[in-house]
């Protein structure tokens, strides 16, 4: 386990800005299709993503090592609503006019991070965990079951989390759940387009790290940061 590999730091810094950004641009809700009243959170556009870094984390490298970049993203994520808090408090230059408008949307980044940290520590657990095990359960076969099954659990436990934490109460009740419906659906979608992009990954990094993890022996505790 305490192996170097070329490409894993790539990952995790790829996973953490992916995180980070997703969380900053969610305060917005965007409609994409009038008709249809599809509506969804900004960060669907990003967050997903993360997703396909965690498949292909578990896939290639394992649980273990997953579970820290989860971690990784977590300590970053609360770092930056902290950085945004006291940087909203603190007073601003009396020339500079966008103080309300900075706070306006920075203001709610604490409460969308609360929500993020939650739902995203639930979500990517399930999925990681629910990903190492039909790995084994398969015989590492059949990838997209893995991809798409995991993703399935993990994105409705996150987007509930996440949606109710951040934005009950805050947005009217049938937007909220016009949103929970259509990120779900569209975070799945968005996951099953993107199977042959992480076949194509998944290989990719197998080959160049000399790498296939299976989590036959591993401590599944999310709180055992050893890896």
């Amino acid at each position: 386990m305490n192996r170097s590999y070329r490409y894993l730091d790539v990952i995790t810094v790829s996973f953490v800005v992916v995180l980070l950004l997703s969380n900053i641009v969610a305060v917005k809700p965007v409609r994409i299709l009038d008709f249809l009243r599809l509506d969804l959170n900004s960060g669907t556009l990003l967050f997903p993503i993360s997703y396909i870094f965690g498949d292909v984390l578990v896939e290639v490298y394992g649980y273990a090592r997953s579970r820290r970049v989860i971690w990784m993203g977590f300590g970053f994520n609360l770092l930056a609503a902290l950085l945004f808090w006291v940087i909203v408090m603190l007073p601003p230059s009396p020339e500079w006019q966008m103080q309300e408008a900075f706070a306006m949307i920075l203001g709610q980044t604490p409460r969308i991070v609360a929500g993020s940290l939650i739902a995203f520590w639930c979500g990517e657990f399930v999925n990681s965990y629910l990903m190492a095990k039909m790995k084994i359960w398969t015989g590492g076969r059949y990838l997209w079951t893995r991809t798409i099954g995991s993703t399935m659990l993990g994105q409705a436990v996150d987007t509930v989390l996440f949606q109710t934490i951040a934005f009950a109460g805050v947005w009217d009740t049938g937007l909220l759940l016009r949103v929970i419906v259509w990120n779900y659906t569209a975070k799945v979608l968005y996951e099953t387009l993107a199977t042959p992009l992480t076949y194509a990954v998944v290989g990719f990094l197998k080959k160049a790290e000399q790498e296939d993890y299976y989590d036959y022996d591993t401590d599944f505790n999310p709180f055992a940061l050893k890896a």
